[in-house]
């Protein structure tokens, strides 16, 4: 049987590699509870498996508590800075800030299982009007919910794990190794798809100068603000003459737009891949001059260019 520095360890292991899972590392937290579940069977032991358990979930709940306090320290901005780091398409943050207009906290119940959800949803929440104390029920729920899944996925699976495991160091590869290529691996893939979705509309990108002279001398060109409500309610402002849409039904709304007229898209994420995906679904409804803003509203503002007063209803 499969060991982790014997089974004692199991909550130890437990609790870093979710904790490390939580805080955005990339660390794959629920294989590691389905390795560690795998470890328990051996053990026999009721009182480890719980300690196991408590181990994983305080690792979750701290890591999350990280997330959940800085987003209520630097509000809305806390994701503009996973834009920057994240190898997801920028499209994550504002799927998940949907999400959260639609169910609330209790997103929170479903999120781990949904990855990269559960990192966005929780500043989110942080970010908006969450009591500590909700914020702190639903995560245990959730997080509890998931650990359960991952644990007793290893203690099904066991023999099956301690086969490929066995093949594995037949061929002098360890589990870490395997871990290891499989992370740099899909890093890999994200990137380069990342990258060429960003090649593929860099020539279309227009910068804030370039705007700047188009409005002055094509006052019927459309600027489309297609940030989320959250957003908007964080950062109520807008470049003057901006249209709002919801990503939500962009499709029906956007299509209301004259084909004709220049378009330009803008997000508040610096990376601007919201705005791209907009851009290029756009040209595919028969847009023949859309353009998405290079660094979105933020490097609008940067450039000290005007921005417009949003009256928010309630």
């Amino acid at each position: 049987m499969t060991s982790i520095n014997g089974s004692d360890a199991a909550p130890m292991v437990a609790f870093l590699g979710v904790f490390a899972g939580a805080i955005g590392l990339p660390v794959p937290a629920m294989p590691t509870l389905i390795v560690v579940g795998a470890t328990l069977v051996a053990a026999r032991d009721p009182t480890l498996i719980v300690a196991t358990f408590l181990g994983a979930l305080a690792g979750a709940f701290l890591g999350d508590a990280v997330w959940f306090l800085t987003g209520r320290r630097f509000g809305y901005r806390v994701l503009d800075g996973l834009c920057r780091i994240s190898l997801s398409p920028d499209t994550c943050v504002r799927r998940a800030s949907g999400f959260f207009e639609k169910r609330g906290v209790k997103l929170l119940l479903i999120s781990r299982f949904i990855p990269g959800l559960s990192l966005v949803a929780i500043p989110i929440a942080g970010a908006g009007d969450t009591r500590f104390s909700r914020f702190t029920l639903y995560d245990l729920l959730g997080a509890s919910l998931w650990i359960a899944v991952g644990l007793s996925a290893g203690m099904l699976f066991y023999r099956q794990i301690d086969a490929v495991l066995a093949l594995l160091r037949q061929f002098g590869i360890g589990m870490a190794a395997v871990a290891v290529t499989g992370l740099v691996l899909w890093i890999a893939f994200r990137y380069v798809r990342r990258t060429l979705l960003l090649m593929r509309l860099r020539k279309s990108r227009i910068s804030v100068d370039e705007l700047s002279t188009l409005l002055a001398s094509d006052p019927g060109a459309l600027i489309v603000d297609v940030r989320s409500a959250i957003s908007r309610r964080d950062d109520p402002f807008v470049i003057p003459g901006s249209r709002l849409f919801d990503l939500a039904t962009a499709d029906r709304e956007l299509a209301t737009l004259p084909r004709h007229s220049a378009v330009i898209i803008y997000c508040s994420c610096p990376n601007e891949v919201s705005a791209a995906k907009v851009a290029e679904r756009l040209s595919k409804l028969g847009f023949s001059n859309v353009r998405p803003l290079t660094g979105g509203l933020g490097a609008w503002r940067e450039a000290g260019r005007e921005v417009e007063a949003l009256v928010l209803t309630t």
